[in-house]
């Protein structure tokens, strides 16, 4: 009798585990971002991904004809949902603690893919990825930042005409720009600098 530790000693590397229907969907989508992430756009193939999900690159292309679309469900399927805005009682501590939830986004598995898609895709394969980018982050974010305006605005912490199209551009423009230009990994004091030295006198009456 041969034991399940020994048949999986015996598979080959890249073979398939013959899951099917949504497992299989799961663990490829997973690939995908793992490529992702590791590789960046570029990199990533189809063949990679189907190695990395242990089944074979016709179950993939079965699934998502085109690199485009795998990764657009990868993202879509990855990225973590942004909650309600903190609400601590000032806005600064408010916007500090959005940062540091978008901070952990940035560096998670998605949000390193997700990076991996705007910076190195051209601009034929980014209008594919332009949609779900607009609804899963920014407009989410941007909603975020408003929420903690506008209750800054009612308790008089915040100039009434903050709630601004510009000024709610400031956090994500700033941690985007830095994030791949500067390579800064935004440390809590990096975040409390932003918060305290630009938005905080942007933001006051």
């Amino acid at each position: 009798m041969v034991t399940s530790r020994s048949t999986a000693a015996a598979r080959p590397d890249g073979a398939s585990l013959r899951r099917r229907g949504p497992v299989l969907e799961r663990a490829i989508l997973e690939a995908a971002l793992d490529q992702l992430s590791s590789v960046g756009w570029n990199g990533l193939t189809m063949e990679g991904v189907a190695v990395g999900a242990q089944t074979g690159k016709a179950a993939v292309y079965r699934r998502w004809p085109s690199k485009e679309d795998l990764v657009a469900d990868a993202l879509q399927a990855g990225l973590p949902m942004l909650d309600d805005a903190p609400d601590l009682g000032r806005v600064r501590d408010d916007l500090y603690e959005l940062c540091l939830r978008v901070r952990d986004i940035m560096y998670s598995k998605p949000g390193f893919a997700l990076r991996a898609v705007l910076h190195e895709c051209d601009a034929g394969s980014a209008e594919r990825f332009h949609g779900l980018i607009t609804t899963g982050v920014v407009e989410p974010s941007a909603r975020l930042v408003r929420d903690v305006l506008r209750r800054g605005i009612a308790r008089g912490e915040v100039r009434a005409d903050a709630d601004d199209d510009l000024v709610v551009d400031v956090i994500p423009a700033m941690m985007m720009y830095r994030s791949k230009v500067c390579a800064s990994e935004w440390s809590d004091g990096e975040i409390a600098d932003l918060i305290d030295r630009i938005m905080v006198p942007l933001l006051r009456p």
